[in-house]
């Protein structure tokens, strides 16, 4: 396999373990304060990467100035992210916040292109594109429902570009466990600050399944999204960030008995259309056709 396609397999499985976080996170049905639960997810994260950064070993300490203060750029970004996605959910609708945080696959390889000099053919694009108009049918935007807290939405959109443009930048000088602990450390030391404005909650047996089936999810998440980053084109891999809104539609239908409509079908299916085209074509450049 080519990079590009190692790179579309990580960001698939990546965007599959950050759907079934969230759908784990839905399952404790809002029972636990938004800061708790990021603050408990995130001390588990945090342990399960530091075992693997010790077992692996550090190269932090090797990094120049520059490299460090990309670091803490991604960490900052990281916690930007976190906490301005929790704004716009308190006072928007989810639909229309997703709307938003799916712009990400235009962004993400535009500033790539403009940045880091990253290819980006205009069939690409177009397939980015109609990827983008694909995920419009199935999360169906109400002009209604947006308002000033959108704001925070795009702001999420930023954070997340700039905390992905990082992971690249620094390349191979920091492995992807290394970069999500930081990343993941700085959330929770973040969410574990704001719980002094929320009344902590005793957490039930069931309530602990779920929290720790999170952080499984986004321990994984974290590495894998990281690699898929630093190992494909940006313009080649983004696209397949829409596959998350297909896979949060299947668990929707599976645990929560959403049912999607033919609208949302027919977006998943153009979806899937365009990612299989995109790795087609990958396939005849290997060849030589």
């Amino acid at each position: 396999m080519t990079d590009n396609m190692r790179g579309a397999v990580f960001m698939i499985v990546s965007m599959v373990c950050f759907a079934c976080n969230d759908a784990l996170i839905k399952s404790l049905g809002g029972v636990l304060p938004v800061f708790q639960t990021l603050s408990v997810r995130g001390a588990i994260v945090v342990v399960l990467l530091g075992v693997l950064v010790v077992r692996s070993g550090w190269k932090s300490h090797l990094l120049k100035r520059r490299d460090k203060i990309i670091l803490g750029i991604r960490a900052l970004s990281e916690i930007g992210a976190a906490f301005c996605i929790v704004n716009a959910l308190f006072n928007m609708e989810l639909a229309n916040m997703t709307a938003i945080l799916q712009i990400l696959p235009l962004t993400i390889p535009l500033t790539a292109f403009a940045f880091l000099g990253e290819p980006l053919g205009w069939r690409r694009l177009m397939a980015i594109g109609i990827g983008f108009i694909g995920m419009l049918l199935i999360v169906k935007p109400g002009s209604d429902g947006f308002n000033a807290y959108s704001l925070f939405g795009l702001a999420a959109v930023v954070c997340v570009t700039i905390r992905d443009l990082t992971a690249r930048s620094l390349g191979s000088k920091l492995s992807s466990q290394e970069m999500s602990l930081f990343a993941g450390l700085g959330v929770f030391i973040a969410a574990t600050c704001a719980t002094v404005y929320e009344p902590w909650i005793p957490i039930t047996f069931v309530a602990w399944a779920s929290l720790i089936g999170s952080s499984v999810a986004i321990f994984f998440g974290y590495i894998v999204s990281v690699l898929a980053i630093r190992i494909g084109d940006v313009s080649f891999t983004a696209q397949f960030r829409y596959v998350g809104l297909i896979v949060a539609l299947i668990l929707g239908y599976v645990f929560f008995a959403e049912w999607p409509d033919a609208w949302a079908l027919a977006g998943a299916g153009i979806i899937v259309s365009t990612g299989a085209f995109t790795l087609y074509r990958q396939k005849l450049r290997i060849s030589g056709h």
